[in-house]
């Protein structure tokens, strides 16, 4: 295949990519407005409703977005840019191995940025990127395969006015204390058992631990404009974590 042709199919790859992943931060966008909880059969994995004037939510079944971590970042650095840092072909294996790697994708993002909470899964390893004030930039997930850091899919990709894919100025939303008591009324609807941690501020949406027993096991987000929430289904199960 001449050079040409490679780099044309290349094109047309990345931009069916993101018309997909566009396609599917629009139709959330419309689950958090009129309360649906279902699109397309099972394409929103994990996506639930519940807005701040108290409306409930549902889930679809395992789907598109769950599954293991790196879609949106493998070896290739297909997302690469603003939305991802390619692979340098090493394992991550530790908490320490996965923040160095966010931090590389965290550097090349802006300057004064950098890495604040990581966290191990069965899936692989997530991160914050933070200001330099410490308050949420946005969120990422590090293959353990191969190195490989992507902007979180989900909230991080579609909700993030700042650093995702509709990057917008927005008007003040709901509050934190509102996120989390949205956050809690999902999941009794809908993960009975588990409780809301406490919501941290990312560019247009909130992110929070969920807790069983007082343990973290996993994480979901909830929109400040809309009051949506959107539980984390690709993680897998929480092994460690690091502040930082």
């Amino acid at each position: 295949m001449n050079r040409a042709r490679r780099g044309w199919l290349i094109a047309v790859l990345v931009t069916a990519v993101v018309a997909l992943v566009a396609s599917v931060g629009l139709a959330a966008a419309t689950i958090g407005r009129t309360g649906l909880g279902r699109v397309g059969g099972a394409m929103m994995a994990g996506v639930g409703v519940t807005t701040s004037g108290g409306g409930s939510g549902t889930t679809t079944g395992p789907g598109m977005m769950a599954g293991r971590v790196g879609m949106m970042g493998g070896g290739a650095g297909i997302m690469g840019g603003r939305f991802g840092l390619a692979g340098d072909g090493r394992p991550v294996t530790s908490l320490t191995s996965a923040r160095a790697r966010a931090q590389a994708f965290a550097d090349e993002l802006g300057a004064g940025l950098r890495a604040g909470e990581v966290m191990q899964f069965s899936n692989g390893y997530y991160a914050e990127v933070l200001e330099a004030d410490g308050s949420g930039a946005t969120e990422v997930l590090v293959d353990q395969s191969t190195g490989a850091v992507s902007v979180e899919y989900g909230p991080g990709m579609m909700w993030n006015t700042r650093y995702g894919m509709h990057a917008a100025p927005t008007a003040a939303g709901i509050s934190a204390e509102q996120a989390r008591a949205d956050a809690q009324a999902w999941l009794d609807a809908q993960r009975t058992g588990l409780t809301a941690g406490d919501a941290e501020a990312f560019p247009g949406y909130f992110t929070l631990h969920t807790l069983k027993d007082g343990a973290v096991v996993g994480m979901m987000s909830v929109n400040a404009s809309t009051g949506a929430a959107w539980y984390h289904t690709w993680h897998g199960t929480f092994i460690a974590m690091d502040a930082g």
